[in-house]
């Protein structure tokens, strides 16, 4: 496996596999990677002929009272990952080899990403979208796989490569969890153990109202308000968000119907968390 920082090995490297006729899977990483991480990179190493992990902590996505100076880190415990799950390549670049003195052209939308995390977030999706399209230009990959924990990203990443024309399939794979529920994140290292307890309320709530649907209640205000007050008994936890939304367009609607997207968001100390329910795919 081989380990670069900059964007010229990588390409030199991609070209050399194209010319061998070899596809490419890319799997974009933060960095302190767990079981969803490995779960994604062995995917595209099944599915692909050679795998880039990239692994950069992306300062556009970050706002100026999150968790950016605090974000985990540890590439020894990476590269033990991505080389055990057969990568190929960590792409594990400088913010200065990302965005270079001067740098000042940005990719964003409208709509998907004025909702959910979008709004509670703003301007994190123009700092995802920014890198997200980066890193394609950078690898020009055949596929490029995320996990669903991230629903809003995987619709947000979806509609850029539609809108923008780019020839990349991208694989949205499924949210890993710990035996209680709780989705794995590299957040998740910030709890103690008061708080660790507190977190399965997420998933409690979302499956409160993934029954309630399976009951075949489908007023979304019924849902979202048993959502809301699960949460909400909690004292360890401050909520976020707790939406019904449509899967395509991330727009609140008044009655479920497939595919939906039931997501929130809850604050856990200085801990934001996020996991969700799809219903219909």
């Amino acid at each position: 496996m081989k380990i670069t920082n900059t964007i010229k090995e990588v390409r030199k490297n991609v070209k050399a596999w194209r010319t061998e006729g070899l596809t490419v899977g890319l799997v974009p990483t933060m960095g302190y990677l767990h079981e969803g991480h490995q779960s994604l990179i062995r995917r595209a190493v099944k599915e692909n002929d050679r795998v880039v992990v990239s692994i950069f902590v992306n300062p556009l996505q970050f706002g100026e009272t999150e968790d950016l100076d605090t974000y985990p880190e540890d590439f020894a415990g990476d590269s033990k990952i991505c080389a055990s799950e057969g990568a190929s390549m960590i792409f594990h670049p400088s913010e200065h080899e990302m965005y270079d003195e001067g740098f000042c052209t940005f990719t964003d939308m409208t709509g998907l990403t004025e909702t959910l995390c979008g709004k509670s977030r703003p301007g994190h999706f123009r700092g995802v979208c920014t890198v997200v399209s980066k890193l394609f230009n950078i690898v020009s990959p055949d596929r490029a796989y995320f996990g669903w924990k991230d629903a809003q990203q995987v619709v947000v990443i979806k509609r850029m490569v539609m809108d923008l024309n780019m020839d990349i399939e991208i694989v949205a794979c499924e949210t890993v969890r710990e035996s209680d529920g709780l989705a794995k994140s590299s957040r998740n290292v910030y709890l103690n153990s008061n708080e660790r307890k507190a977190s399965t309320i997420l998933q409690e709530a979302l499956k409160i109202a993934e029954k309630k649907i399976a009951s075949g209640v489908r007023a979304s205000h019924e849902i979202q308000k048993a959502m809301i007050d699960t949460i909400s008994a909690e004292k360890e936890v401050k909520l976020d968000y707790a939406e019904i939304v449509d899967l395509k367009s991330l727009q609140p609607v008044n009655t479920i119907e497939a595919p939906a997207l039931l997501a929130a968001a809850i604050f856990i100390g200085e801990t934001r968390l996020i996991d969700n329910y799809i219903y219909g795919i």
